[in-house]
């Protein structure tokens, strides 16, 4: 499923990944490079299957474990409300 982050999340890239601003209480997050990716994916309207594929291709992990990265990362940023 495509991800879009919240009206009140800015981001911006950095030497090491991206980093989330959640204006509503001023918290920071910073993603690292493959979570990077897999938010770039998501953003771009492909779904979990893609980001997974994503993360095998640049990074050479195993397929299943890119599934459940990829599964976590999208859960977190949701139960954060960082995206929807």
């Amino acid at each position: 499923m495509a991800l879009r982050f919240a009206a009140d999340v800015s981001t911006a890239r950095t030497d090491h990944g991206t980093v989330l601003l959640d204006e509503r209480g001023g918290d920071y997050w910073e993603l690292n490079p493959t979570a990077t990716l897999v938010v770039d994916v998501l953003l771009r309207g492909g779904d979990e299957v893609a980001a997974s594929a994503a993360l095998v291709a640049e990074f050479d992990i195993d397929a299943e474990a890119a599934r459940r990265d990829v599964d976590v990362l999208v859960r977190q940023l949701r139960a954060s409300g960082l995206a929807e």
